[in-house]
């Protein structure tokens, strides 16, 4: 495949993949500026069409794990907020305590061991999606500006 293509094909090419940058400037950027590239060239060169689906469904793919560790998550956040769901205070007899402004903070509180370790493993975990995707999409402009096919690694193919 690399020996027919042509300087503009390599170019568009990787103009489609650095265009999932677009997302930090506009919302669902990534999915919107390479599809519009991609569908306006892929009947006439056959490297964008297949550059084109590639950083598409890795895009995809990538809102996809986004969405599975956001639901994966929401467990851990439940679990460990064990009054999340009393509603008790909203009740009439929590209205006679406003008339008494009293300010006490105690230690039992602001247990912070209870919230960090979910929020951190969430946290890092989604830290190592956007750092493959920015890794992975770096990666795939420069080889497919230098002619070559680039396959993203652990992507659904969801366009074929």
């Amino acid at each position: 495949m690399t020996d027919t293509i042509t300087k503009h094909e390599r170019n568009l090419s990787a103009l489609i993949h650095a265009s999932t940058f677009s997302r930090f400037f506009i919302p669902f950027g990534n999915f919107i500026v390479p599809l519009v590239l991609w569908t306006a060239n892929k009947n006439d060169y056959k490297f964008v069409d297949h550059n084109g689906k590639q950083a598409l469904n890795f895009q995809i793919s990538m809102f996809l794990y986004s969405i599975i560790l956001g639901i994966i998550s929401i467990p851990f956040f439940v679990g460990f907020f064990p009054d999340l769901f009393n509603f008790g205070h909203f009740g009439f007899e929590g209205l006679s305590n406003f008339n008494n402004l009293n300010i006490n903070f105690n230690s039992d509180d602001f247990q912070f061991g209870k919230w960090l370790l979910p929020v951190g493993i969430a946290g890092l975990m989604k830290f190592a999606l956007v750092i493959v995707n920015i890794v992975y999409t770096i990666l795939a402009t420069i080889k497919t500006n230098e002619g070559e096919t680039f396959t993203y690694p652990i992507t659904v193919k969801f366009i074929k």
